[in-house]
């Protein structure tokens, strides 16, 4: 065997085939990953890696096709039928081989994590996962293409054999799915017997960042598959047709249908282990696996929750359907369901009042009460306003799932207040969605139609009033204030608050708190953003800046300053604040510059605190923001939802202890982005993708010319 490897591999060297195999391989996915990596500062390989995989297609047919065929056309295999080594031998020498050539380029795409780990950090699992896909397909591919090669002598025939068995399994996940689009049992059978040959989808499992065990079984089986088909095409041409013959003919023909039978049993048992067993999320941000919080919660579940999916199964998501599966798993009081809407068109609507819900959208229910989560909220998507293009950025299954049980679960919901008739600028979707997700009721409230704030208040939320309070609502806030209550405020700009909201300013009188005339200007560039009253703060070192602090910067535009007097009784907390070079510019709707004048404000400024202050044994706590842009979904999207994550931290301050709540943030679906300089990431590109495969090729025309005029 180890001969038949030598000669084979001297062979492929000693020709053009194994340096242009080589050569034509690296100049494609050398040509993604300068594209997708250097150039844009993708530290994931996993991309690359998926639009490189058409490369096989195309190159290995090249490198299979004179395998066996120009051995039968030249009647050479007649020597090797009748050497002293086996078939099996044979095969397995010729395989490994092609398997040392295809491997060569595939070690160089191994580089390719460790050359990006030297401009940012590159999560090396979920590249090498990705990689390990590329190699196992691959390597399926070359055994499919020997098998091919052993049946006919016309190295031509094999080529354009093997092209197109190769390109059909690389399009088999698509084709499986118009055959299940009409659903009857024929079509099904169909789509399982198609579905042995799906290459793709396997791969596709390993090239997103899961390790799963099922899939790699599955392309060794199918190796194991097509290099006993070969032997068994070989074997047969050693013999004449005669009645022993027939026999023989009958026993290969048995040995096929048992091989068969075995590798489908494999693949089974594999696939009925549990997914824990078989599946390693190798995410760096765990995308397929729960949180420990997640588990621990889930573990504890002592009553059944019931979550519907309204699908069929043919058209689950696979991301979200594992995140589902993973539940179930945990926990015997949770079941999965798919309900296809078409076969049950009304089921949906005991639950759901609108007609906006989407496909693949979920009902989580128990006998206390049930959540709607629509599918439209499972993923994020990060918008571009110069191309309007979105990009797919974040999947937030786990969270809203998570929330979604601890909430019909639950025996008492907070209440969340937010205050109404004042003109208010209220929180955008995104902001409400977050106190919902909390577990926390958000109800509207009018002050003049009540005595009194009602008592299950957990907080109230004043959002950018834009007229001033009456006497009487401004009380009934001080009497819930005097009684340990939580208030989250926003503020418009305005010249004097004193003086245009003197009743509005009776409430931060409760703080010690005041609202500075006139609009923040930043007088350094770096703690701006285009325009000086478009801040980025200094984001301070408190717990209410956790995930933002030294990571992100915070957008508040149009700001105004904050003071709070501090006395026995008042602490406070800075959150945001400017830089000692801003100040606030007086009767801004008469100024006619933004550079500092005479009756200017110096700063710095808080433009953001927690204030919290005694009322004998009650403790009052209050958010003040001065900006009514803040918790605005356009200002959150321009920091990636550092605006949220303060806000989220705010309601986690506001939020009884006693109430258990697991809140999981999005997970991230975009690789870290990498600092890498046009010139560098050029220069690397052109060197793996051109000049090598260029010194390939010439080295490999020299050796084959050198060898011809020998």
């Amino acid at each position: 065997m180890i001969a038949i490897f030598k000669r084979e591999l001297r062979a492929f060297f000693q020709s053009m085939i194994g340096w242009l195999f080589v050569a034509a391989v690296m100049f494609l996915t050398g040509v993604y990953f300068m594209a997708i990596n250097l150039l844009s500062g993708y530290s994931s390989v996993g991309n690359t890696v998926a639009s490189s995989v058409f490369v096989y297609v195309l190159t290995i047919p090249i490198l299979t096709m004179r395998i066996l065929s120009e051995e039968r056309k030249q009647k050479i295999d007649q020597l090797i039928l009748t050497a002293p080594i086996s078939v099996g031998k044979i095969v397995v020498g010729k395989y490994l081989a092609m398997c040392t050539v295809l491997l060569i380029p595939v070690l160089v795409v191994g580089s390719y994590p460790l050359i990006l780990s030297n401009f940012g950090t590159v999560a090396f699992a979920e590249n090498y996962t990705a990689i390990l896909g590329f190699a196992l397909y691959g390597l399926t591919v070359v055994a499919m293409g020997l098998f091919i090669s052993s049946v006919t002598e016309n190295q031509v025939i094999a080529a354009i054999l093997s092209f197109a068995a190769m390109f059909i399994t690389y399009m088999m996940s698509g084709i499986v799915s118009l055959v299940t689009a009409a659903e009857n049992s024929v079509t099904a059978f169909a789509a399982k017997v198609l579905g042995v040959f799906d290459f793709s989808s396997r791969l596709d499992m390993l090239l997103n960042g899961q390790l799963d065990i099922s899939a790699v079984v599955y392309y060794l089986t199918m190796i194991m598959m097509f290099l006993f088909l070969t032997s068994q095409s070989i074997q047969k041409r050693r013999y004449t047709v005669s009645s022993k013959n027939l026999k023989i003919g009958a026993y290969s023909c048995g040995m096929i249908v048992v091989a068969a039978v075995a590798a489908v049993f494999v693949n089974m048992m594999v696939a009925e282990l549990p997914e824990k067993y078989t599946k390693f999320d190798v995410t760096s941000d765990k995308l397929y696996s729960l949180t420990e919080e997640t588990e621990n919660f889930v573990k504890g579940l002592n009553e059944d929750v019931r979550i519907y999916v309204l699908t069929d199964e043919a058209s689950k998501d696979t991301v979200l359907d594992n995140t589902l599966s993973s539940y179930a798993d945990l926990s015997d009081y949770i079941t999965v369901e798919y309900k296809d809407p078409i076969k049950t068109p009304t089921f949906y609507r005991e639950y759901v009042t609108d007609n906006s819900i989407t496909m693949n959208s979920l009902i989580v229910e128990s006998d206390k009460r049930y959540r709607v989560i629509n599918y439209s909220d499972v993923y994020e998507y990060e918008i571009d306003y110069s191309t309007y293009s979105q990009t797919l950025t974040g999947y937030d299954g786990e969270g809203l799932l998570t929330s979604a049980i601890s909430y019909v679960i639950s025996e008492d919901m907070p209440v969340a207040y937010m205050i109404t008739g004042h003109d208010e600028l209220g929180l955008d979707t995104g902001f409400t969605d977050a106190i919902e997700k909390q577990n926390i009721s958000l109800e509207e409230l009018n002050l003049m139609a009540i005595d009194a704030v009602p008592e299950d208040a957990e907080f109230l939320i004043l959002a950018t009033p834009g007229s001033d309070y009456s006497e009487d609502d401004a009380k009934k806030v001080i009497e819930y204030v005097e009684k340990g209550g939580q208030l989250m405020i926003t503020t418009s700009l305005v010249e004097s608050v004193a003086e245009t909201k003197p009743n509005f300013q009776t409430i931060l009188d409760c703080f010690n708190a005041e609202i500075v005339d006139g609009l923040i200007v930043e007088g350094d560039s770096n703690y701006y953003y285009g325009d000086p009253s478009y801040l980025l703060p200094e984001v301070m070192n408190t717990y209410l800046t956790d995930g933002v602090y030294g990571e992100k910067y915070a957008f508040v535009p149009y700001a105004q300053g904050i003071r709070v007097t501090e006395d026995d009784a008042t602490t406070y907390t800075s959150i945001l604040q400017t830089s000692g070079s801003a100040y606030s510019k007086v009767n801004i709707s008469e100024a006619a510059t933004y550079e500092k004048e005479e009756g200017d404000i110096a700063g710095p400024f808080d433009i953001g605190v927690y204030v919290e202050k005694s009322y004998g044994e009650n403790i009052a706590g209050m958010f003040l923001f001065t900006s009514g842009n803040i918790f605005t979904d356009a200002a959150d999207e321009m920091v990636a939802n550092a605006n949220l994550t303060i806000f989220n931290n705010c309601l986690n301050e506001f939020k009884d202890t006693e109430v258990e709540t697991v809140a999981v943030p999005v997970k991230a679906l975009t690789a870290d982005s990498l600092v890498i300089s046009a010139g560098t990431g050029m220069f690397i590109g052109l060197l793996i993708s051109v000049m090598i495969p260029l010194v390939l090729l010439v080295t490999g025309f020299m050796v084959w010319y050198r060898r011809k005029k020998a």
